[in-house]
């Protein structure tokens, strides 16, 4: 017994260790995208947010700092939470342990580059056959920054919270209606819906924003069934790869989907 629990806190650390790797790498990122070309700081990026944008009366490297902290600080605690709500529904977590590289990189990459393509040809689609205006994109190399906090931070809240906190919830409410067999498939299967739906409707503020609009119900319900489709299956592939194998895996869909989208469709358009 004490060799066992040993072996489960090794594990515990390990799965700890490799997310506070991510979370560093997110902070990195947030660092970097004040000072990048197209980043935070950019005029052209201020002058896309509206007519009263304006740049912070602070120094950059406060704000890069003040970044940095915000992302240990805040998105730590959410991964801790996540973490604790996932071992509590006998998921992954951060990751699954003897997956393999295969499962925890290759097939992530397929997945997200396969998604990546899925959503440019349906938004030029959408634009050729229906007019619908086609999404923005962040100017490069900021749009590989973007691509990679976003595979990261939203993981981190929209499946490895969001999603292990409602299938615990499903699971029991399942189990007491006489569903046990059926409670954790249906519980899994109801969870990563509504994660998926809270990721799609995530990216409401900044089209508001850009829109220049103060409600999700002032945007063409064409745009919004757009932005709830498109995300919502990209929320769905990556939460599938958070049931298999982990938030490591769901970051990587997620972060390869982006690189298509974002950075090598936002370069051509």
């Amino acid at each position: 017994m004490a060799d066992v629990k040993a072996s489960q806190g090794q594990g515990t650390g390990q799965q700890r260790r490799i997310l506070g790797a991510m979370l560093g790498l997110y902070a990195l990122a947030a660092v970097l995208y004040v000072f990048v070309p197209g980043g935070m700081l950019d005029p052209a990026s201020l002058q896309a947010l509206g007519p009263g944008a304006q740049m912070p009366n602070i120094p950059a490297w406060q704000l890069a700092l003040a970044n940095a902290g915000l992302v240990v600080v805040v998105y730590g605690l959410l991964g801790l939470a996540g973490y604790w709500l996932s071992q509590r529904a006998a998921l992954p977590g951060i990751y699954r342990p003897g997956a393999g590289w295969r499962r925890w990189l290759a097939r992530p990459l397929a997945i997200g580059v396969g998604a990546g393509l899925a959503l440019v040809v349906a938004d030029l689609a959408g634009q050729r056959l229906a007019g619908v205006p086609g999404f923005p994109h962040p100017a490069f190399p900021a749009s590989i920054l973007a691509s990679l906090t976003a595979g990261i931070g939203e993981e981190i809240l929209t499946r490895l919270l969001v999603l292990s906190l409602w299938s615990v919830v499903f699971t029991w409410v399942l189990g007491k209606l006489c569903l046990r067999r059926e409670a954790r498939r249906l519980g899994l299967w109801a969870a990563n819906i509504i994660a998926a739906l809270t990721f799609a409707a995530s990216h409401f503020p900044s089209l508001m924003l850009l829109a220049g609009v103060s409600s999700p119900m002032a945007l063409p319900p064409i745009v919004l069934a757009k932005v709830v489709l498109l995300n919502g299956f990209v929320g769905l592939l990556a939460g599938e790869a958070f049931i298999r194998d982990g938030l490591v895996a769901a970051s990587g869909v997620h972060f390869w989907a982006d690189i298509v989208w974002h950075v090598i469709y936002g370069l051509l358009r």
